[in-house]
């Protein structure tokens, strides 16, 4: 089952509440994404611990509902 950008976009902003979140359909099935995500959170984490922070806000969809998310965080500027 495929997931919308809109439902990625709002698990994200669900954990990560100040985070600017940008999701692109990569092949339009629903199933690969990619996505940016800045967040004052990140900010003094490892780019792996910030990783770990967007995976748990997808609350076990990955591999699942999400096949494939290529991730970008930051800390804003």
């Amino acid at each position: 089952m495929a997931m919308e950008a809109y439902e990625i976009e709002s698990m994200i902003k669900e954990a990560l509440p100040d985070a600017q979140v940008r999701i692109e359909d990569l092949r339009g099935d629903g199933d690969h994404y990619a996505a940016i995500v800045v967040s004052e959170q990140f900010r003094g984490k490892t780019r792996v611990i910030q990783h770990q922070m967007v995976y748990s806000a997808l609350k076990g969809k990955m591999g699942g509902d999400l096949h494939a998310l290529a991730l970008q965080t930051s800390a804003p500027d």
